[in-house]
């Protein structure tokens, strides 16, 4: 019960963090949408994986946090070097 609540708020910022991706004004707004969004993505992985009582999805979880960290490096200094 508790764990598909915590789905529904998931979807709730994978929607608002959508929304900022379209709309953001500045590139900077839109990159930090996205690793928003990818959180999420892995968060709502993470809470499945405890509901399906699948461990193997967290070693997905966990890949998928240094490749995020990667991403949101290479994002953020394209945004800075965009930007002046």
């Amino acid at each position: 019960m508790i764990l598909d609540a915590a789905l529904v708020v998931l979807a709730v910022a994978a929607v608002v963090a959508t929304v900022r991706v379209v709309v953001g004004p500045t590139d900077a707004d839109r990159v930090l949408a996205v690793d928003l969004g990818f959180v999420v993505l892995l968060a709502a992985l993470a809470l499945l994986a405890l509901r399906l009582g699948a461990p193997a999805l967290l070693d997905l979880v966990l890949v998928g946090t240094l490749v995020g960290f990667l991403a949101t490096v290479a994002l953020a200094r394209l945004a800075a070097r965009r930007s002046g």
